[in-house]
């Protein structure tokens, strides 16, 4: 499996959140090493705009020996299925790089029900129980590539897995769900504000690991 982040300066509420450098790392940086934590994981590419803003993006990764694929802004859709029709894999990993607390152990826990169940998409958002910044897709690339020519909104091409979901009677969708709904809870980086929480968990975890129920028990 791979993982593919996408990622951007351009953001209107945070612009350069990925690239948001404190104790020594970027945001982007501390996303890819919480996925370098599953062992799942065989390869890492960064999916990023052509737009200028983003060469730090491509900077920083070619810096860390990262793969990162460049392409539309606003067409994210087209970004993944360049990348998945030069990199085989049954299924790839989405996330986004304003997820710098991400439990690797999700990651693991969706990825050990492909084996026991076929699905087109396991998720832990559908619905959603877990807090923003804890999302986990596994799509299956073919169901992905076969999809990808009937997804014809700018909408649904901006936002990956909306399609999918929207038209769920189409597709076998698995979920993963807290026994408590967490949902109102945030660890991404959207607001300014949430700035200020990550320093504080930066600063309590230095950089250790930490499941995200405890990450939330700090906050």
């Amino acid at each position: 499996m791979i993982a593919i982040i996408q990622a951007r300066n351009s953001s209107k509420r945070l612009p350069n959140k990925c690239m948001f450098f404190y104790k020594n790392k970027y945001v982007l940086e501390r996303v890819i090493n919480c996925i370098k934590k599953s062992k799942k994981i065989k390869r890492i590419i960064v999916a990023t705009s052509k737009r200028k803003e983003d060469d730090s993006i491509e900077r920083f990764c070619k810096k860390k020996n990262i793969k990162v694929y460049r392409g539309s802004l606003n067409n994210v859709l087209s970004r993944f299925y360049d990348i998945l029709k030069t990199n085989k894999c049954n299924y790839f990993l989405r996330v986004c790089a304003d997820s710098p607390f991400l439990d690797f152990k999700l990651i693991n826990r969706l990825y050990s029900k492909i084996k026991k169940n076929r699905a087109d998409i396991f998720t832990n958002i559908f619905p959603k129980t877990f807090p923003s910044g804890q999302s986990v897709e596994i799509i299956k690339t073919n169901t992905f590539l076969k999809t990808y020519r009937k997804i014809k909104s700018s909408s649904d091409k901006e936002h990956v897995t909306r399609f999918f979901y929207k038209n769920s009677k189409n597709f076998r969708i698995l979920n993963y769900s807290d026994q408590k709904d967490y949902s109102n809870f945030s660890l991404s980086l959207d607001h300014k504000i949430d700035l200020i929480k990550y320093k504080k968990i930066i600063n309590f975890t230095k950089d250790r690991y930490f499941e995200w129920k405890k990450i939330l028990q700090l906050i």
